[in-house]
């Protein structure tokens, strides 16, 4: 496979071509070569790092984090373990995040279920609730 355009990478990688461009600027993808037209001409092995930063998009690592994975998946010959921390740690984030939507969810069926859904709003416990002053 010869070089690719920005389309055509866009398509294989089902990544928006704005998308790539701001990799191209945040340096997450190296600089295409340049066609004598002045387009763009990324080589094939962008295909990979491009889906390999969108999946790590999907797990919610920050770009920053992507960085950092993409620095070790450089060094092939390290070991394994800098990339298991790095997943260890995303997970801990994770499941941080999953017992404050737990919490958030049970106020908010507290909330739901102490409204009646009827009556002048200045009664409605949702908004005394939303008034009051947090417990110490």
């Amino acid at each position: 496979m010869g070089t690719l355009s920005i389309g055509k990478l866009a398509n294989l990688t089902e990544v928006s071509i704005d998308t790539i461009r701001y990799y191209e600027r945040q340096g997450l993808i190296a600089p295409p070569a340049r066609r004598a037209s002045g387009y763009r001409a990324y080589a094939p092995d962008v295909v990979g790092r491009l889906r390999f930063i969108r999946r790590a998009k999907g797990l919610s690592f920050t770009l920053g984090e992507i960085t950092e994975l993409l620095t070790l998946t450089a060094q092939a010959e390290r070991d394994m373990a800098g990339m298991k921390v790095a997943a260890r740690a995303k997970l801990g984030v994770v499941e941080d995040k999953i017992r404050e939507l737990q919490r958030i969810r049970k106020d908010l069926k507290r909330l739901e279920a102490a409204c009646p859904g009827h009556g002048a709003l200045a009664k409605c416990p949702i908004v005394h609730a939303l008034n009051q002053e947090p417990s110490p």
